[in-house]
């Protein structure tokens, strides 16, 4: 399986992904930050994880191979985004048909977007909703996956 971890971090989620995935999966984790990325990389070295591609890139750049991954996750980075409809329409397009998008939204986020606005957002670049978790304010999931 091949993960895409769109705004990756320090890594937090991309480590315990590429574990998942195994020797013959990849995970692709892109950021903008070079700091974040230099984390990333060393805490991969560290937990000797060697199926990580990391990209320096901003999503919309359109910079990601197309119906390449198998799953994309995006976690409390959308709101950070200066142009959605960009970076949501470069994920539907690397994704394979059938792929799966995870995004989480935190209240807590400076940058939260809620529930309408991902599906809003996410309905205009080819994405349907497929599963929606949430508890009160505190969390907004949703998956999405691109329609075939």
């Amino acid at each position: 399986m091949k993960v895409l971890d769109a705004g990756c971090g320090p890594g937090r989620l991309t480590l315990p992904i590429a574990e998942i995935v195994g020797p013959h999966g990849e995970v692709t984790a892109i950021d903008i930050q070079e700091g974040m990325l230099s984390q990333a990389q060393e805490r991969a070295r560290k937990a000797n994880l060697t199926t990580i591609r990391f990209l320096r890139a901003g999503l919309g750049e359109a910079r990601l191979e197309h119906n390449y991954f198998d799953r994309a996750v995006m976690i409390t980075v959308l709101g950070e985004i200066p142009d959605h409809e960009a970076a949501l329409r470069e994920l539907f397009d690397t994704l394979k048909p059938g792929g799966i998008l995870l995004v989480e939204e935190t209240i807590r986020d400076p940058h939260f977007q809620t529930h309408g606005t991902v599906s809003r957002l996410a309905g205009a670049a080819g994405f349907r909703d497929k599963e929606f978790f949430g508890k009160g304010l505190h969390r907004c999931v949703q998956r999405c996956i691109p329609c075939a």
